[in-house]
């Protein structure tokens, strides 16, 4: 970069008189680089700092930590600072960054003044672009990469992703999972249950077409029925 080029820049900071501006200018700047790489496909090429106020939780995150790894999580912000950016999406109507990966990263700087401070309040994240189901596949590829979720949590979230469309099958693809372990996880959550006078099998059957079954039969007990 040429001292001319430097100049430059410096003087798109001399009319800021605070650090949320400089921060705000930052963003500005960042924003228009990023629309011009070639690497604008790529979350991480736009990392963004945004009022951690501004970010929340989701409400269906399998994962957990112990208190002892979320201390270690402090002592690491608190040595290191911020390593990796929390993953996002953007919920227009709340004007929130829902979490999709990184909620224990935004708890420590939400739960620990000196960590807000340090960072004039503002968080790192990415924000991707999804709907519903992917935003939970996301969390789920988060979690299972690092090795880490309930499988309490991990049985909602499947049986959410069944009610809102998706099949066995899809779910299996996009969550890394072999059938058997989705079976497991249907029997540990009750799923099973709910068909108790059918022959449970591994057909890519979602819940829905399921339910539609066991009604027809209760109304139609005269009739044969192959499930």
């Amino acid at each position: 970069m040429t001292k001319e080029q430097q100049s430059t820049l410096e003087s798109l900071f001399s009319d800021c008189d605070n650090a949320r501006e400089k921060i705000d200018r930052q963003q500005e700047i960042s924003q228009w680089i990023f629309d011009r790489s070639p690497l604008s496909e790529q979350p991480i090429a736009n990392i963004r700092w945004v009022p951690v106020e501004q970010v929340e939780a989701n409400d269906y995150n399998p994962n957990s930590v112990a208190k002892t790894e979320m201390g270690l999580l402090y002592t690491s912000i608190k040595h290191d600072g911020y390593t990796q950016p929390v993953v996002t999406i953007y919920d227009e109507a709340k004007d929130k960054y829902v979490i999709i990966d990184g909620f224990h990263r935004f708890t420590t700087m939400r739960m620990n003044a000196d960590i807000k401070k340090w960072c004039k309040g503002f968080l790192p994240i990415v924000v991707l672009d999804k709907q519903i189901n992917d935003r939970m596949a996301s969390t789920v590829r988060h979690n299972r990469a690092r090795g880490k979720h309930s499988v309490a949590g991990m049985g909602n979230m499947v049986l959410e992703m069944l009610d809102n469309g998706w099949s066995d099958a899809e779910i299996c693809a996009e969550l890394g999972m072999e059938a058997d372990e989705l079976v497991r996880l249907k029997h540990v959550t009750g799923f099973s249950k709910l068909f108790e006078d059918v022959e449970y099998k591994k057909a890519w059957e979602m819940k829905n077409q399921l339910l539609a079954k066991k009604k027809y039969k209760e109304e139609h007990p005269e009739e044969e029925m192959t499930v």
